[in-house]
C-alpha cells in the first residue's frame, strides 16, 4: 500500500480535501496583515549650532558646511540634511538599521571636536 492510494480509490474525497485546502488557505491569506511601507525608526541623531544674528547663508557656510564634511567620514552614515536659518543650524544625520546608536554619537561628537577648529570663533556654545 503506497502513500497515494487512498487518494487514488478516492477521486471525490481527494478533491473535496483539496477545495477545502484551497478555501481555508484563502481565507488564512485574507486575515494576514499586510503592511506596504512598515514602521521602520531609522536611528537618527541632529546636530544644532547657533551664531546670534548671523545670516543663512553664514550659517550654512561657515557652520554646516565644516561639520558635514566631518560627519561624511563617520560609518554607517546613510543620510544627512541641513537647514540653516538666521543664527542658527541644524544637521540632521541618518544611520544604518544595523549600527549601534551609542557608537554613532561618539563618531559624532569627535567628528564635532574636529571640525572646532574650521568653526567661528565667535560661537557663544560649539555644536550640541
Amino acid at each position: 500500500m503506497s502513500i497515494s492510494e487512498p487518494f487514488i480509490r478516492r477521486p471525490i474525497a481527494t478533491a473535496l480535501l483539496m477545495a477545502a485546502l484551497i478555501v481555508f488557505g484563502a481565507m488564512c491569506y485574507e486575515l494576514m496583515p499586510v503592511s506596504a511601507l512598515p514602521n521602520v525608526q531609522f536611528p537618527t541623531i541632529s546636530v544644532s549650532a547657533q551664531l546670534p544674528g548671523a545670516s543663512p547663508e553664514t550659517m550654512a557656510e561657515t557652520v554646516a558646511t565644516p561639520l558635514e564634511e566631518e560627519f561624511t567620514a563617520i560609518p554607517g552614515l546613510s543620510f544627512m540634511s541641513s537647514t540653516s536659518g538666521t543664527g542658527t543650524t541644524s544637521i540632521t544625520l541618518q544611520f544604518d538599521l544595523n549600527t549601534n546608536i551609542s557608537a554613532d554619537a561618539q563618531f559624532v561628537q569627535t567628528a564635532i571636536n574636529e571640525a572646532g577648529g574650521l568653526l567661528p570663533k565667535n560661537l557663544p556654545t560649539p555644536p550640541t
